[in-house]
């Protein structure tokens, strides 16, 4: 009988795998480098053992070990380890992750490869390995340690960004573009599935399991669990998603589920049975004669990742709050790529869209770093204590204030605080950046003639990149440079903890705009001029020299700023505050429009007894260009009338219901120069002295009337027109101001005869 070529290969693999298992188990080495050596023996690049033949069924295989692979990840990670995780491996994973990414990328384009190649070996840079780091921390018995259960969490966060990332990526490779809208569009798609199949989800399966209860043996769960896995993954790639995360997806589910326990221990040996397929099937793909003509580039990727992941994980489990021992120590078990690392490369294969080599490299570095993870976590103990007695003892303190201050942010809202004092800051200064790189290119490109050489073209362009270094100089200092907020601008216990934070600020800020001078060197310059990169230094200390050059020169510019977004509030302020003005003490004055529909349209404003009413005094109305000040008790209220009340906050609301009666806005206050509140202090001599207010004649002199009267420490607002004015009284008037500076002169003109005004004062005892 003829042996299908699939049973013949599959048993290879797992020979070849049982061997390298043993052996490597017996050394005491991590099995998945046994295993990427067990693909390279019976693979077609080793001549001395049979090798595998059907190659399209070992790549299926492999996939289906991808399945599994992250079927098992999802039952391990579930939801609720997410929220358990909390801020300190969410801000780690996510600074350790940007960090490789961008590293990994500007390493690529510095090596000449296509912007896709760079980004997927970011991506697979960014990646690390949970198998390898879980088996190691097994086998050293460091699971109970401070800083495993920070890797643990950060490695949960890396595979739900990993998850992201292959969308993402995928959605990129397709359209061969850094698309601001199709990225929007792929993640607010994936985050809607997300959502859509968890609530189902967590629905639907504690129902169907419940149904099923008596039926569920360990064989039919097994089976019934794998089936789930495979419907998710069929739906996943139908909506236009990859089977890995409809795996995930599944795995994540069903550890919800009160069989979650179960079903991951009865497909942990079907995992590890895949698992093993697919690992030897990346090692197949190691040629030994790419890894030779690559050999610098394979050594250059692991120091990369071993020194990028060390300081991206140390960095920011350091902004997290953790200490510098947990964190350096966290920054060395991190040290390598794995599994993830491998989808990402095999996706950009598929795709077409990457380097043929980028794939056997990125094996190559991962079986490097997986050989020395082991000794990495074995003596990061030793490192970092060396490495903690030789930071400076200033620097010590100021990570010991930071570390308490992120303890104490838990109920704080901390983040609000950082994102009004240094977010907005940041992303304003950092459009600026931008804006003026890319104007100043837009005007090197219009000045670049076709008759230039090349020696021209690069010069122009490294004048340009300087003089675009000039003119962002003031907003780049605003990122770099961090001024400690002063007790005027906070109160003392919130300056005092962004003191502490500073740290964390200075490190973000820092990172940030080395980004930005990045932009700016590459938007004129080649990636692979690395004299344009000298300047990313250069800036950054010139702009700690001249700082108090470039501090006066920002905050000009900041002050204009908030002044011409705030003129309209501060005018309105203005506006209020000058009207606030007219009323003495604890009253205002205010404007008020008459309704069509009020009950005092047509009655004379003596018949309204508005003060009687409501207490409040009439200083002027405005009907056109016609200002009665103070109007008469004969004056008739007409519709649409401009009625100027002096009274408080009280009086004014309940005559406001009177006289808008079916407005509900207010009306905009305005007021005329000449109009104002003035006092007049009457000496001994003044002509008033003596007088009754309706004797005084204000409303003819001045132009108004009398609101308020200070007599030693009594106070009297809106008096009768019976009271009589005595020396050192401090009459409030209300009227044209020139006039009412007229009455502040004792030797005014006054003619003494009460009958004079007696047939034209005012009778306000009604109104």
């Amino acid at each position: 009988m003829d042996l299908p070529l699939l049973i013949r290969d599959l048993g290879l693999i797992l020979m070849a795998a049982a061997i390298m298992t043993l052996l490597f188990k017996w050394l005491k080495q991590p099995v998945v480098l046994g295993y990427l050596i067990a693909g390279f023996l019976v693979g077609p690049n080793f001549d001395a053992l049979p090798a595998v033949q059907d190659k399209e069924s070992i790549e299926t295989w492999s996939k289906i070990g991808v399945i599994f692979m992250l079927f098992g990840l999802g039952l391990e990670f579930s939801f609720r380890k997410l929220t358990r995780v909390g801020k300190a491996a969410t801000i780690t994973a996510a600074f350790e992750i940007l960090c490789m990414i961008v590293i990994g990328y500007v390493a690529g384009r510095i090596l000449g490869w296509s912007m896709m190649s760079s980004l997927f070996l970011g991506a697979i840079l960014s990646m690390s390995s949970t198998t390898i780091i879980v088996k190691a921390f097994d086998e050293q018995n460091l699971k109970g340690v401070n800083f495993a259960s920070i890797v643990f969490g950060v490695l949960i966060v890396e595979d739900l960004i990993a998850i992201l990332l292959l969308v993402l990526l995928g959605s990129i490779a397709v359209t061969q573009k850094f698309s601001g809208v199709e990225l929007i569009y792929s993640s607010f798609h994936l985050i809607f599935f997300l959502i859509l199949w968890f609530i189902l989800g967590i629905y639907l399966l504690p129902i169907f399991f419940r149904f099923c209860r008596k039926l569920l043996t360990d064989e039919i769960l097994l089976i019934l669990s794998t089936a789930l896995c495979f419907m998710m993954v069929i739906i996943a790639v139908k909506v236009g998603f990859s089977y890995a995360l409809g795996a995930f997806v599944m795995g994540s589910l069903l550890a919800e589920t009160i069989k979650g326990s179960k079903i991951e221990e009865l497909i942990a040996p079907v995992k590890d049975l895949f698992s093993a397929v697919f690992f030897v099937s990346v090692g197949m793909l190691i040629n030994p004669h790419i890894l030779v003509d690559y050999f610098g580039i394979i050594i250059l990727m692991t120091v990369i990742t071993i020194a990028g992941k060390f300081l991206g994980t140390a960095v920011g489990a350091l902004l997290s709050g953790c200490n510098v021992k947990n964190s350096m120590q966290s920054g060395m078990s991190m040290a390598q790529i794995g599994e993830f690392s491998f989808i990402i490369a095999m996706l950009g294969m598929n795709l077409k869209v990457t380097n043929d080599y980028l794939y056997p490299v990125a094996v190559a570095v991962s079986a490097i770093t997986t050989f020395t993870t082991p000794y990495l976590i074995k003596y990061s103990g030793l490192v970092a204590d060396s490495l903690e007695m030789r930071i400076p003892s200033r620097l010590r303190y100021s990570l010991l204030k930071y570390e308490s201050a992120m303890r104490d942010t838990g109920k704080r809202g901390i983040a609000g605080l950082l994102w009004r004092v240094h977010g907005v800051k940041i992303l304003l200064n950092s459009v600026m950046v931008v804006g003026i790189a890319i104007g100043c290119r837009y005007a090197a490109a219009s000045l670049i003639d076709a008759n230039f050489l090349d020696g021209q073209t690069q010069l122009l362009n490294y004048v340009m990149c300087l003089a675009t270094m000039i003119i962002s100089t003031p907003f780049l200092w605003a990122i770099f440079i961090y001024r400690s907020p002063r007790s005027g601008d906070y109160d003392t216990e919130t300056v005092a903890l962004l003191q502490r934070l500073n740290f964390g600020a200075s490190i973000v800020r820092l990172f940030i705009g080395f980004i930005l001078v990045g932009f700016i060197v590459v938007n004129f310059l080649s990636i692979y001029a690395f004299s344009g990169f000298i300047l990313i230094p250069f800036v950054v200390l010139v702009l700690m020299l001249f700082s108090n050059y470039f501090e006066p020169v920002y905050h000009k510019f900041e002050s204009r700023f908030i002044t011409h977004l705030t003129e309209k509030e501060q005018a309105e302020i203005a506006a209020k505050a000058k009207l606030s003005n007219l009323a003495p003490w604890d009253v205002t004055l205010t404007e008020f429009e008459l309704s069509q529909n009020s009950s005092l349209v047509a009655k004379p404003l003596r018949e309204a007894k508005l003060r009687n009413r409501f207490g409040v005094m009439v200083a002027m109305i405005e009907r056109g260009n016609t200002r009665l000040i103070p109007p008469g008790g004969d004056d008739l209220l007409l519709p649409f009338d401009k009625i100027f009340l002096i009274g408080t906050d009280t009086q004014l609301a309940a005559a406001r219901i009177e006289i808008e009666n079916d407005k509900i806005d207010d009306v905009e206050i305005t007021e005329d120069d000449e109009i104002g509140l003035m006092s007049v202090l009457l000496g001994a001599e003044h002509p008033f002295v003596g007088l009754m207010i309706r004797e005084c004649g204000i409303r003819e002199l001045a132009g108004g009337l009398i609101v308020g009267i200070e007599r030693g420490e009594t106070r009297q607002l809106n008096p009768v027109p019976e009271v009589v004015l005595q020396a050192n009284d401090l009459l409030w008037i209300v009227g044209n101001k020139d006039s009412v500076k007229q009455l502040q002169n004792k030797h005014f003109e006054f003619t003494s005869n009460t009958n004079i005004y007696q047939d034209t004062m005012v009778d306000y005892s009604d109104h």
